[in-house]
């Protein structure tokens, strides 16, 4: 089987919550976003925005994957808006784990833990 070339290799992610409503106000204000909560026969999900094919991701509560911070490093992009997303993370109930520094030619990020207790980066070039 040859390779096929694609537009990206991540499709798809879900940041496990504890508490979905306290999960969608967390990230609507750090990525300054609104966070659509899509609900389903038994079980809802808080859908994070993107476009067509493009990469995207949800808030989910599940059981058997609870929030955490160990694990894959997801970086959620706040380009342009950086030093605003930041300041959102406390009041909001997340924790600055890294504050903003310099990944090399790859912009700037920062480390923080969201609202249910997951890790993740925030980035902008």
């Amino acid at each position: 089987m040859g390779a096929q070339a694609v537009a990206s290799q991540v499709v798809w992610f879900d940041i496990p919550c504890t508490d979905l409503d306290r999960a969608i106000a967390f990230y609507s204000a750090v990525l300054g976003c609104k966070i659509d909560k899509q609900e389903f026969e038994g079980f809802s999900l808080g859908i994070l925005p993107h476009e067509g094919a493009t990469v995207g991701g949800c808030l989910a509560v599940m059981p058997d994957n609870p929030p955490s911070d160990h694990g894959i490093l997801v970086y959620l992009n706040c380009d342009g808006r950086l030093d605003e997303a930041i300041a959102a993370v406390e009041v909001n109930g997340g924790t600055v784990l890294q504050t903003k520094h310099a990944i090399g030619p790859h912009g700037w990020r920062a480390l923080i833990k969201d609202s249910e207790g997951n890790r993740v980066a925030l980035h902008s070039n």
